[in-house]
């Protein structure tokens, strides 16, 4: 009895589909090694520290005052005031113009001339802080998220940067009225 080989010699023969096999799975490979790597940034050098930041935000609406820091936003609403300001009194501070939701944490500094407040930002938005009214018995402070113009993809995260507005006198005894406001740019 004559057994043929298992394996044939000089002739193989592979099936069609298996021709390309190893450059399928390399390429495979390849595309995913560049997939991963695509996103991450190079971190060879720390940033110097005598530059100037710079910046890709859209500029603050006139009357608006940056933020108080310069880290980025919290994710989640500050519950105390940030180191040398004063908590203001939840009875001192009136918050039926914002959502439900939103943060009412506010504080003074330098004196009671500065209030700070926490706004809420979210994806493309950008939030300020504006003085709309400064009366012997109230403050009205409107926050506010601006837009971009035109429709963006952008991150569907929702951030509380700390805010600052400064006001003419200390703010004393009066009330704090927070209104909140969406904008476009």
């Amino acid at each position: 009895m004559i057994v043929a080989a298992c394996n044939p010699g000089q002739g193989r023969v592979r099936p069609g589909s298996m021709k390309r096999l190893g450059t399928i799975i390399g390429a495979g490979v390849l595309l995913t090694v560049m997939t991963a790597c695509a996103g991450q940034e190079t971190a060879s050098q720390p940033p110097d520290p005598t530059s100037a930041p710079t910046t890709s935000q859209p500029a603050d609406p006139p009357g608006a005052v940056p933020p108080t820091e310069t880290s980025e936003p919290d994710r989640q609403p500050a519950v105390t005031p940030p180191t040398g300001g004063t908590e203001v009194p939840a009875a001192q501070i009136d918050a039926t113009g914002v959502a439900q939701d939103y943060p009412t944490m506010v504080w003074t500094e330098d004196g009671g001339t500065d209030v700070g407040v926490v706004a809420q930002e979210g994806g493309c938005g950008k939030a300020s802080a504006e003085v709309t009214e400064q009366a012997a018995a109230q403050v009205v402070i409107t926050l506010v998220e601006t837009q971009p113009p035109k429709p963006a993809q952008c991150t569907m995260d929702i951030r509380f940067p700390k805010l600052s507005v400064h006001l003419d006198s200390p703010l004393g005894d009066r009330k704090v009225v927070l209104k909140s406001e969406q904008r476009v740019q």
